[in-house]
């Protein structure tokens, strides 16, 4: 493809700031990995072992959460749908919302009860209940962990118990939680619940960051003997969300306090901009042989860049355009990268598409065009 280079410096209106603000490394985290990302523009602010594959213990019930309401959304799940409780439900390890063998329960209590008081009885019902059994719905999982692009994630059941392959990694947690998030917002805010109350008895959310931090709206927390105390939690403030994985800490308190000193790195040093929309013009290019001259190109997602706090005016984006676009064009007719620098790193890129179709000219424009381009 032969490309021409535009270079086009960004100004967008934002508060005034210092330049080249000084940015401090992370905070100390006394677990075995670690991962701090960006909601919106997915980049990486902080991380250790990122890639590291562990137990990810209770943490894997939010792809349980997800597979559910992905089935309310296409619509073979309802909310008010009623589970009849299995011996293996009533009988699991661990956590428990003390549902009942054999007693119907509703999907949306379920849901709660694993959400907010982690009750693998409730994982494992709603796993039976989609899927038929546990050992099926593992199988789901594990078919929906490489539909999301989980590469380190492998699962054997719904709740997080201990087994040989049943693991994940900082990195693919927080992806997880970042499409939860963004699929299921309405859902989501079960993640913020502090308590519930099923059967007579009330649990609290084990996330004690929900009582801390106002800030803090989920997410999941989960601890085995093998795993240690783990916790992915998100917060947002100021229109900016971020997303913090900590994994292997010795304690409730030390993964809570390793998450909130991260979480305040993160929105004390960095910012994240909204530099262009999805659909809204960013240039435009000459269009050969067709009914129209040229053709108004733009992005298809919104792009968000994290920087440094103080360090906006070093952003840069430079445009790869088709050197020769010829008709027909149309809007799935990527014509070129635009490409977003912080100093001499690239943070961010994105395919240009046309905003509009863009049909064949006449016969008289094309020969023309035809001949012009002779010259080209």
């Amino acid at each position: 493809m032969r490309l021409t280079t535009l270079l086009l410096i960004l100004f967008i209106a934002v508060p005034a700031t210092a330049i080249d603000a000084p940015v401090p490394a992370p905070p100390p985290v006394p677990g075995s990995a670690y991962f701090l990302m960006d909601f919106q523009s997915g980049q990486v602010i902080a991380s250790k072992n990122p890639d590291q594959r562990t137990e990810p213990a209770s943490i894997t019930k939010l792809m349980t959460a997800y597979i559910a309401f992905s089935a309310i959304a296409n619509g073979t799940l309802a909310l008010d749908e009623q589970v009849t409780v299995s011996n293996k439900a009533y009988r699991a390890e661990g956590s428990r919302m003390f549902i009942e063998e054999r007693k119907r329960v509703a999907v949306e209590d379920l849901l709660q009860g694993m959400i907010i008081q982690s009750g693998n009885d409730a994982s494992i019902a709603l796993a039976e209940h989609i899927a038929g059994s546990e050992e099926t719905f593992a199988e789901l999982m594990n078919q929906y962990a490489e539909r999301l692009g989980l590469t380190g994630t492998s699962y054997e059941n719904s709740t997080g118990l201990p087994g040989e392959t049943h693991l994940s990694t900082p990195h693919d947690i927080a992806m997880l939680t970042a499409a939860l998030i963004r699929e299921f917002p309405d859902y989501y805010r079960w993640y913020s619940h502090r308590e519930y109350t099923y059967n007579g008895i009330t649990q609290h959310n084990r996330n004690t960051l929900l009582w801390r931090d106002d800030s803090v709206d989920g997410v999941k927390t989960g601890h085995t003997d093998s795993a240690g105390y783990c916790l992915v939690a998100s917060a947002h403030r100021d229109g900016t969300r971020l997303i913090s994985v900590v994994m292997g800490t010795s304690s409730q308190k030390a993964r809570a306090d390793a998450t909130q000193a991260l979480l305040n790195y993160g929105f004390r040093f960095y910012e994240t901009h909204s530099l262009y929309d999805a659909g809204v013009p960013i240039t435009s290019a000459k269009v050969w042989k067709g009914d129209n001259r040229e053709v108004q190109l733009g992005v298809r997602d919104q792009i968000y860049v994290t920087i440094p706090r103080g360090h906006y005016e070093s952003l840069r984006a430079e445009m790869d355009l088709k050197s020769i676009i010829v008709a027909p064009v149309t809007p799935d007719s990527k014509v070129g990268m635009i490409r977003v620098s912080l100093g001499d790193k690239e943070i961010t890129s994105s395919a240009l598409y046309p905003l509009e179709p863009v049909a064949a000219g006449s016969i008289f424009r094309r020969a023309i065009d035809e001949v012009m381009l002779w010259f080209e």
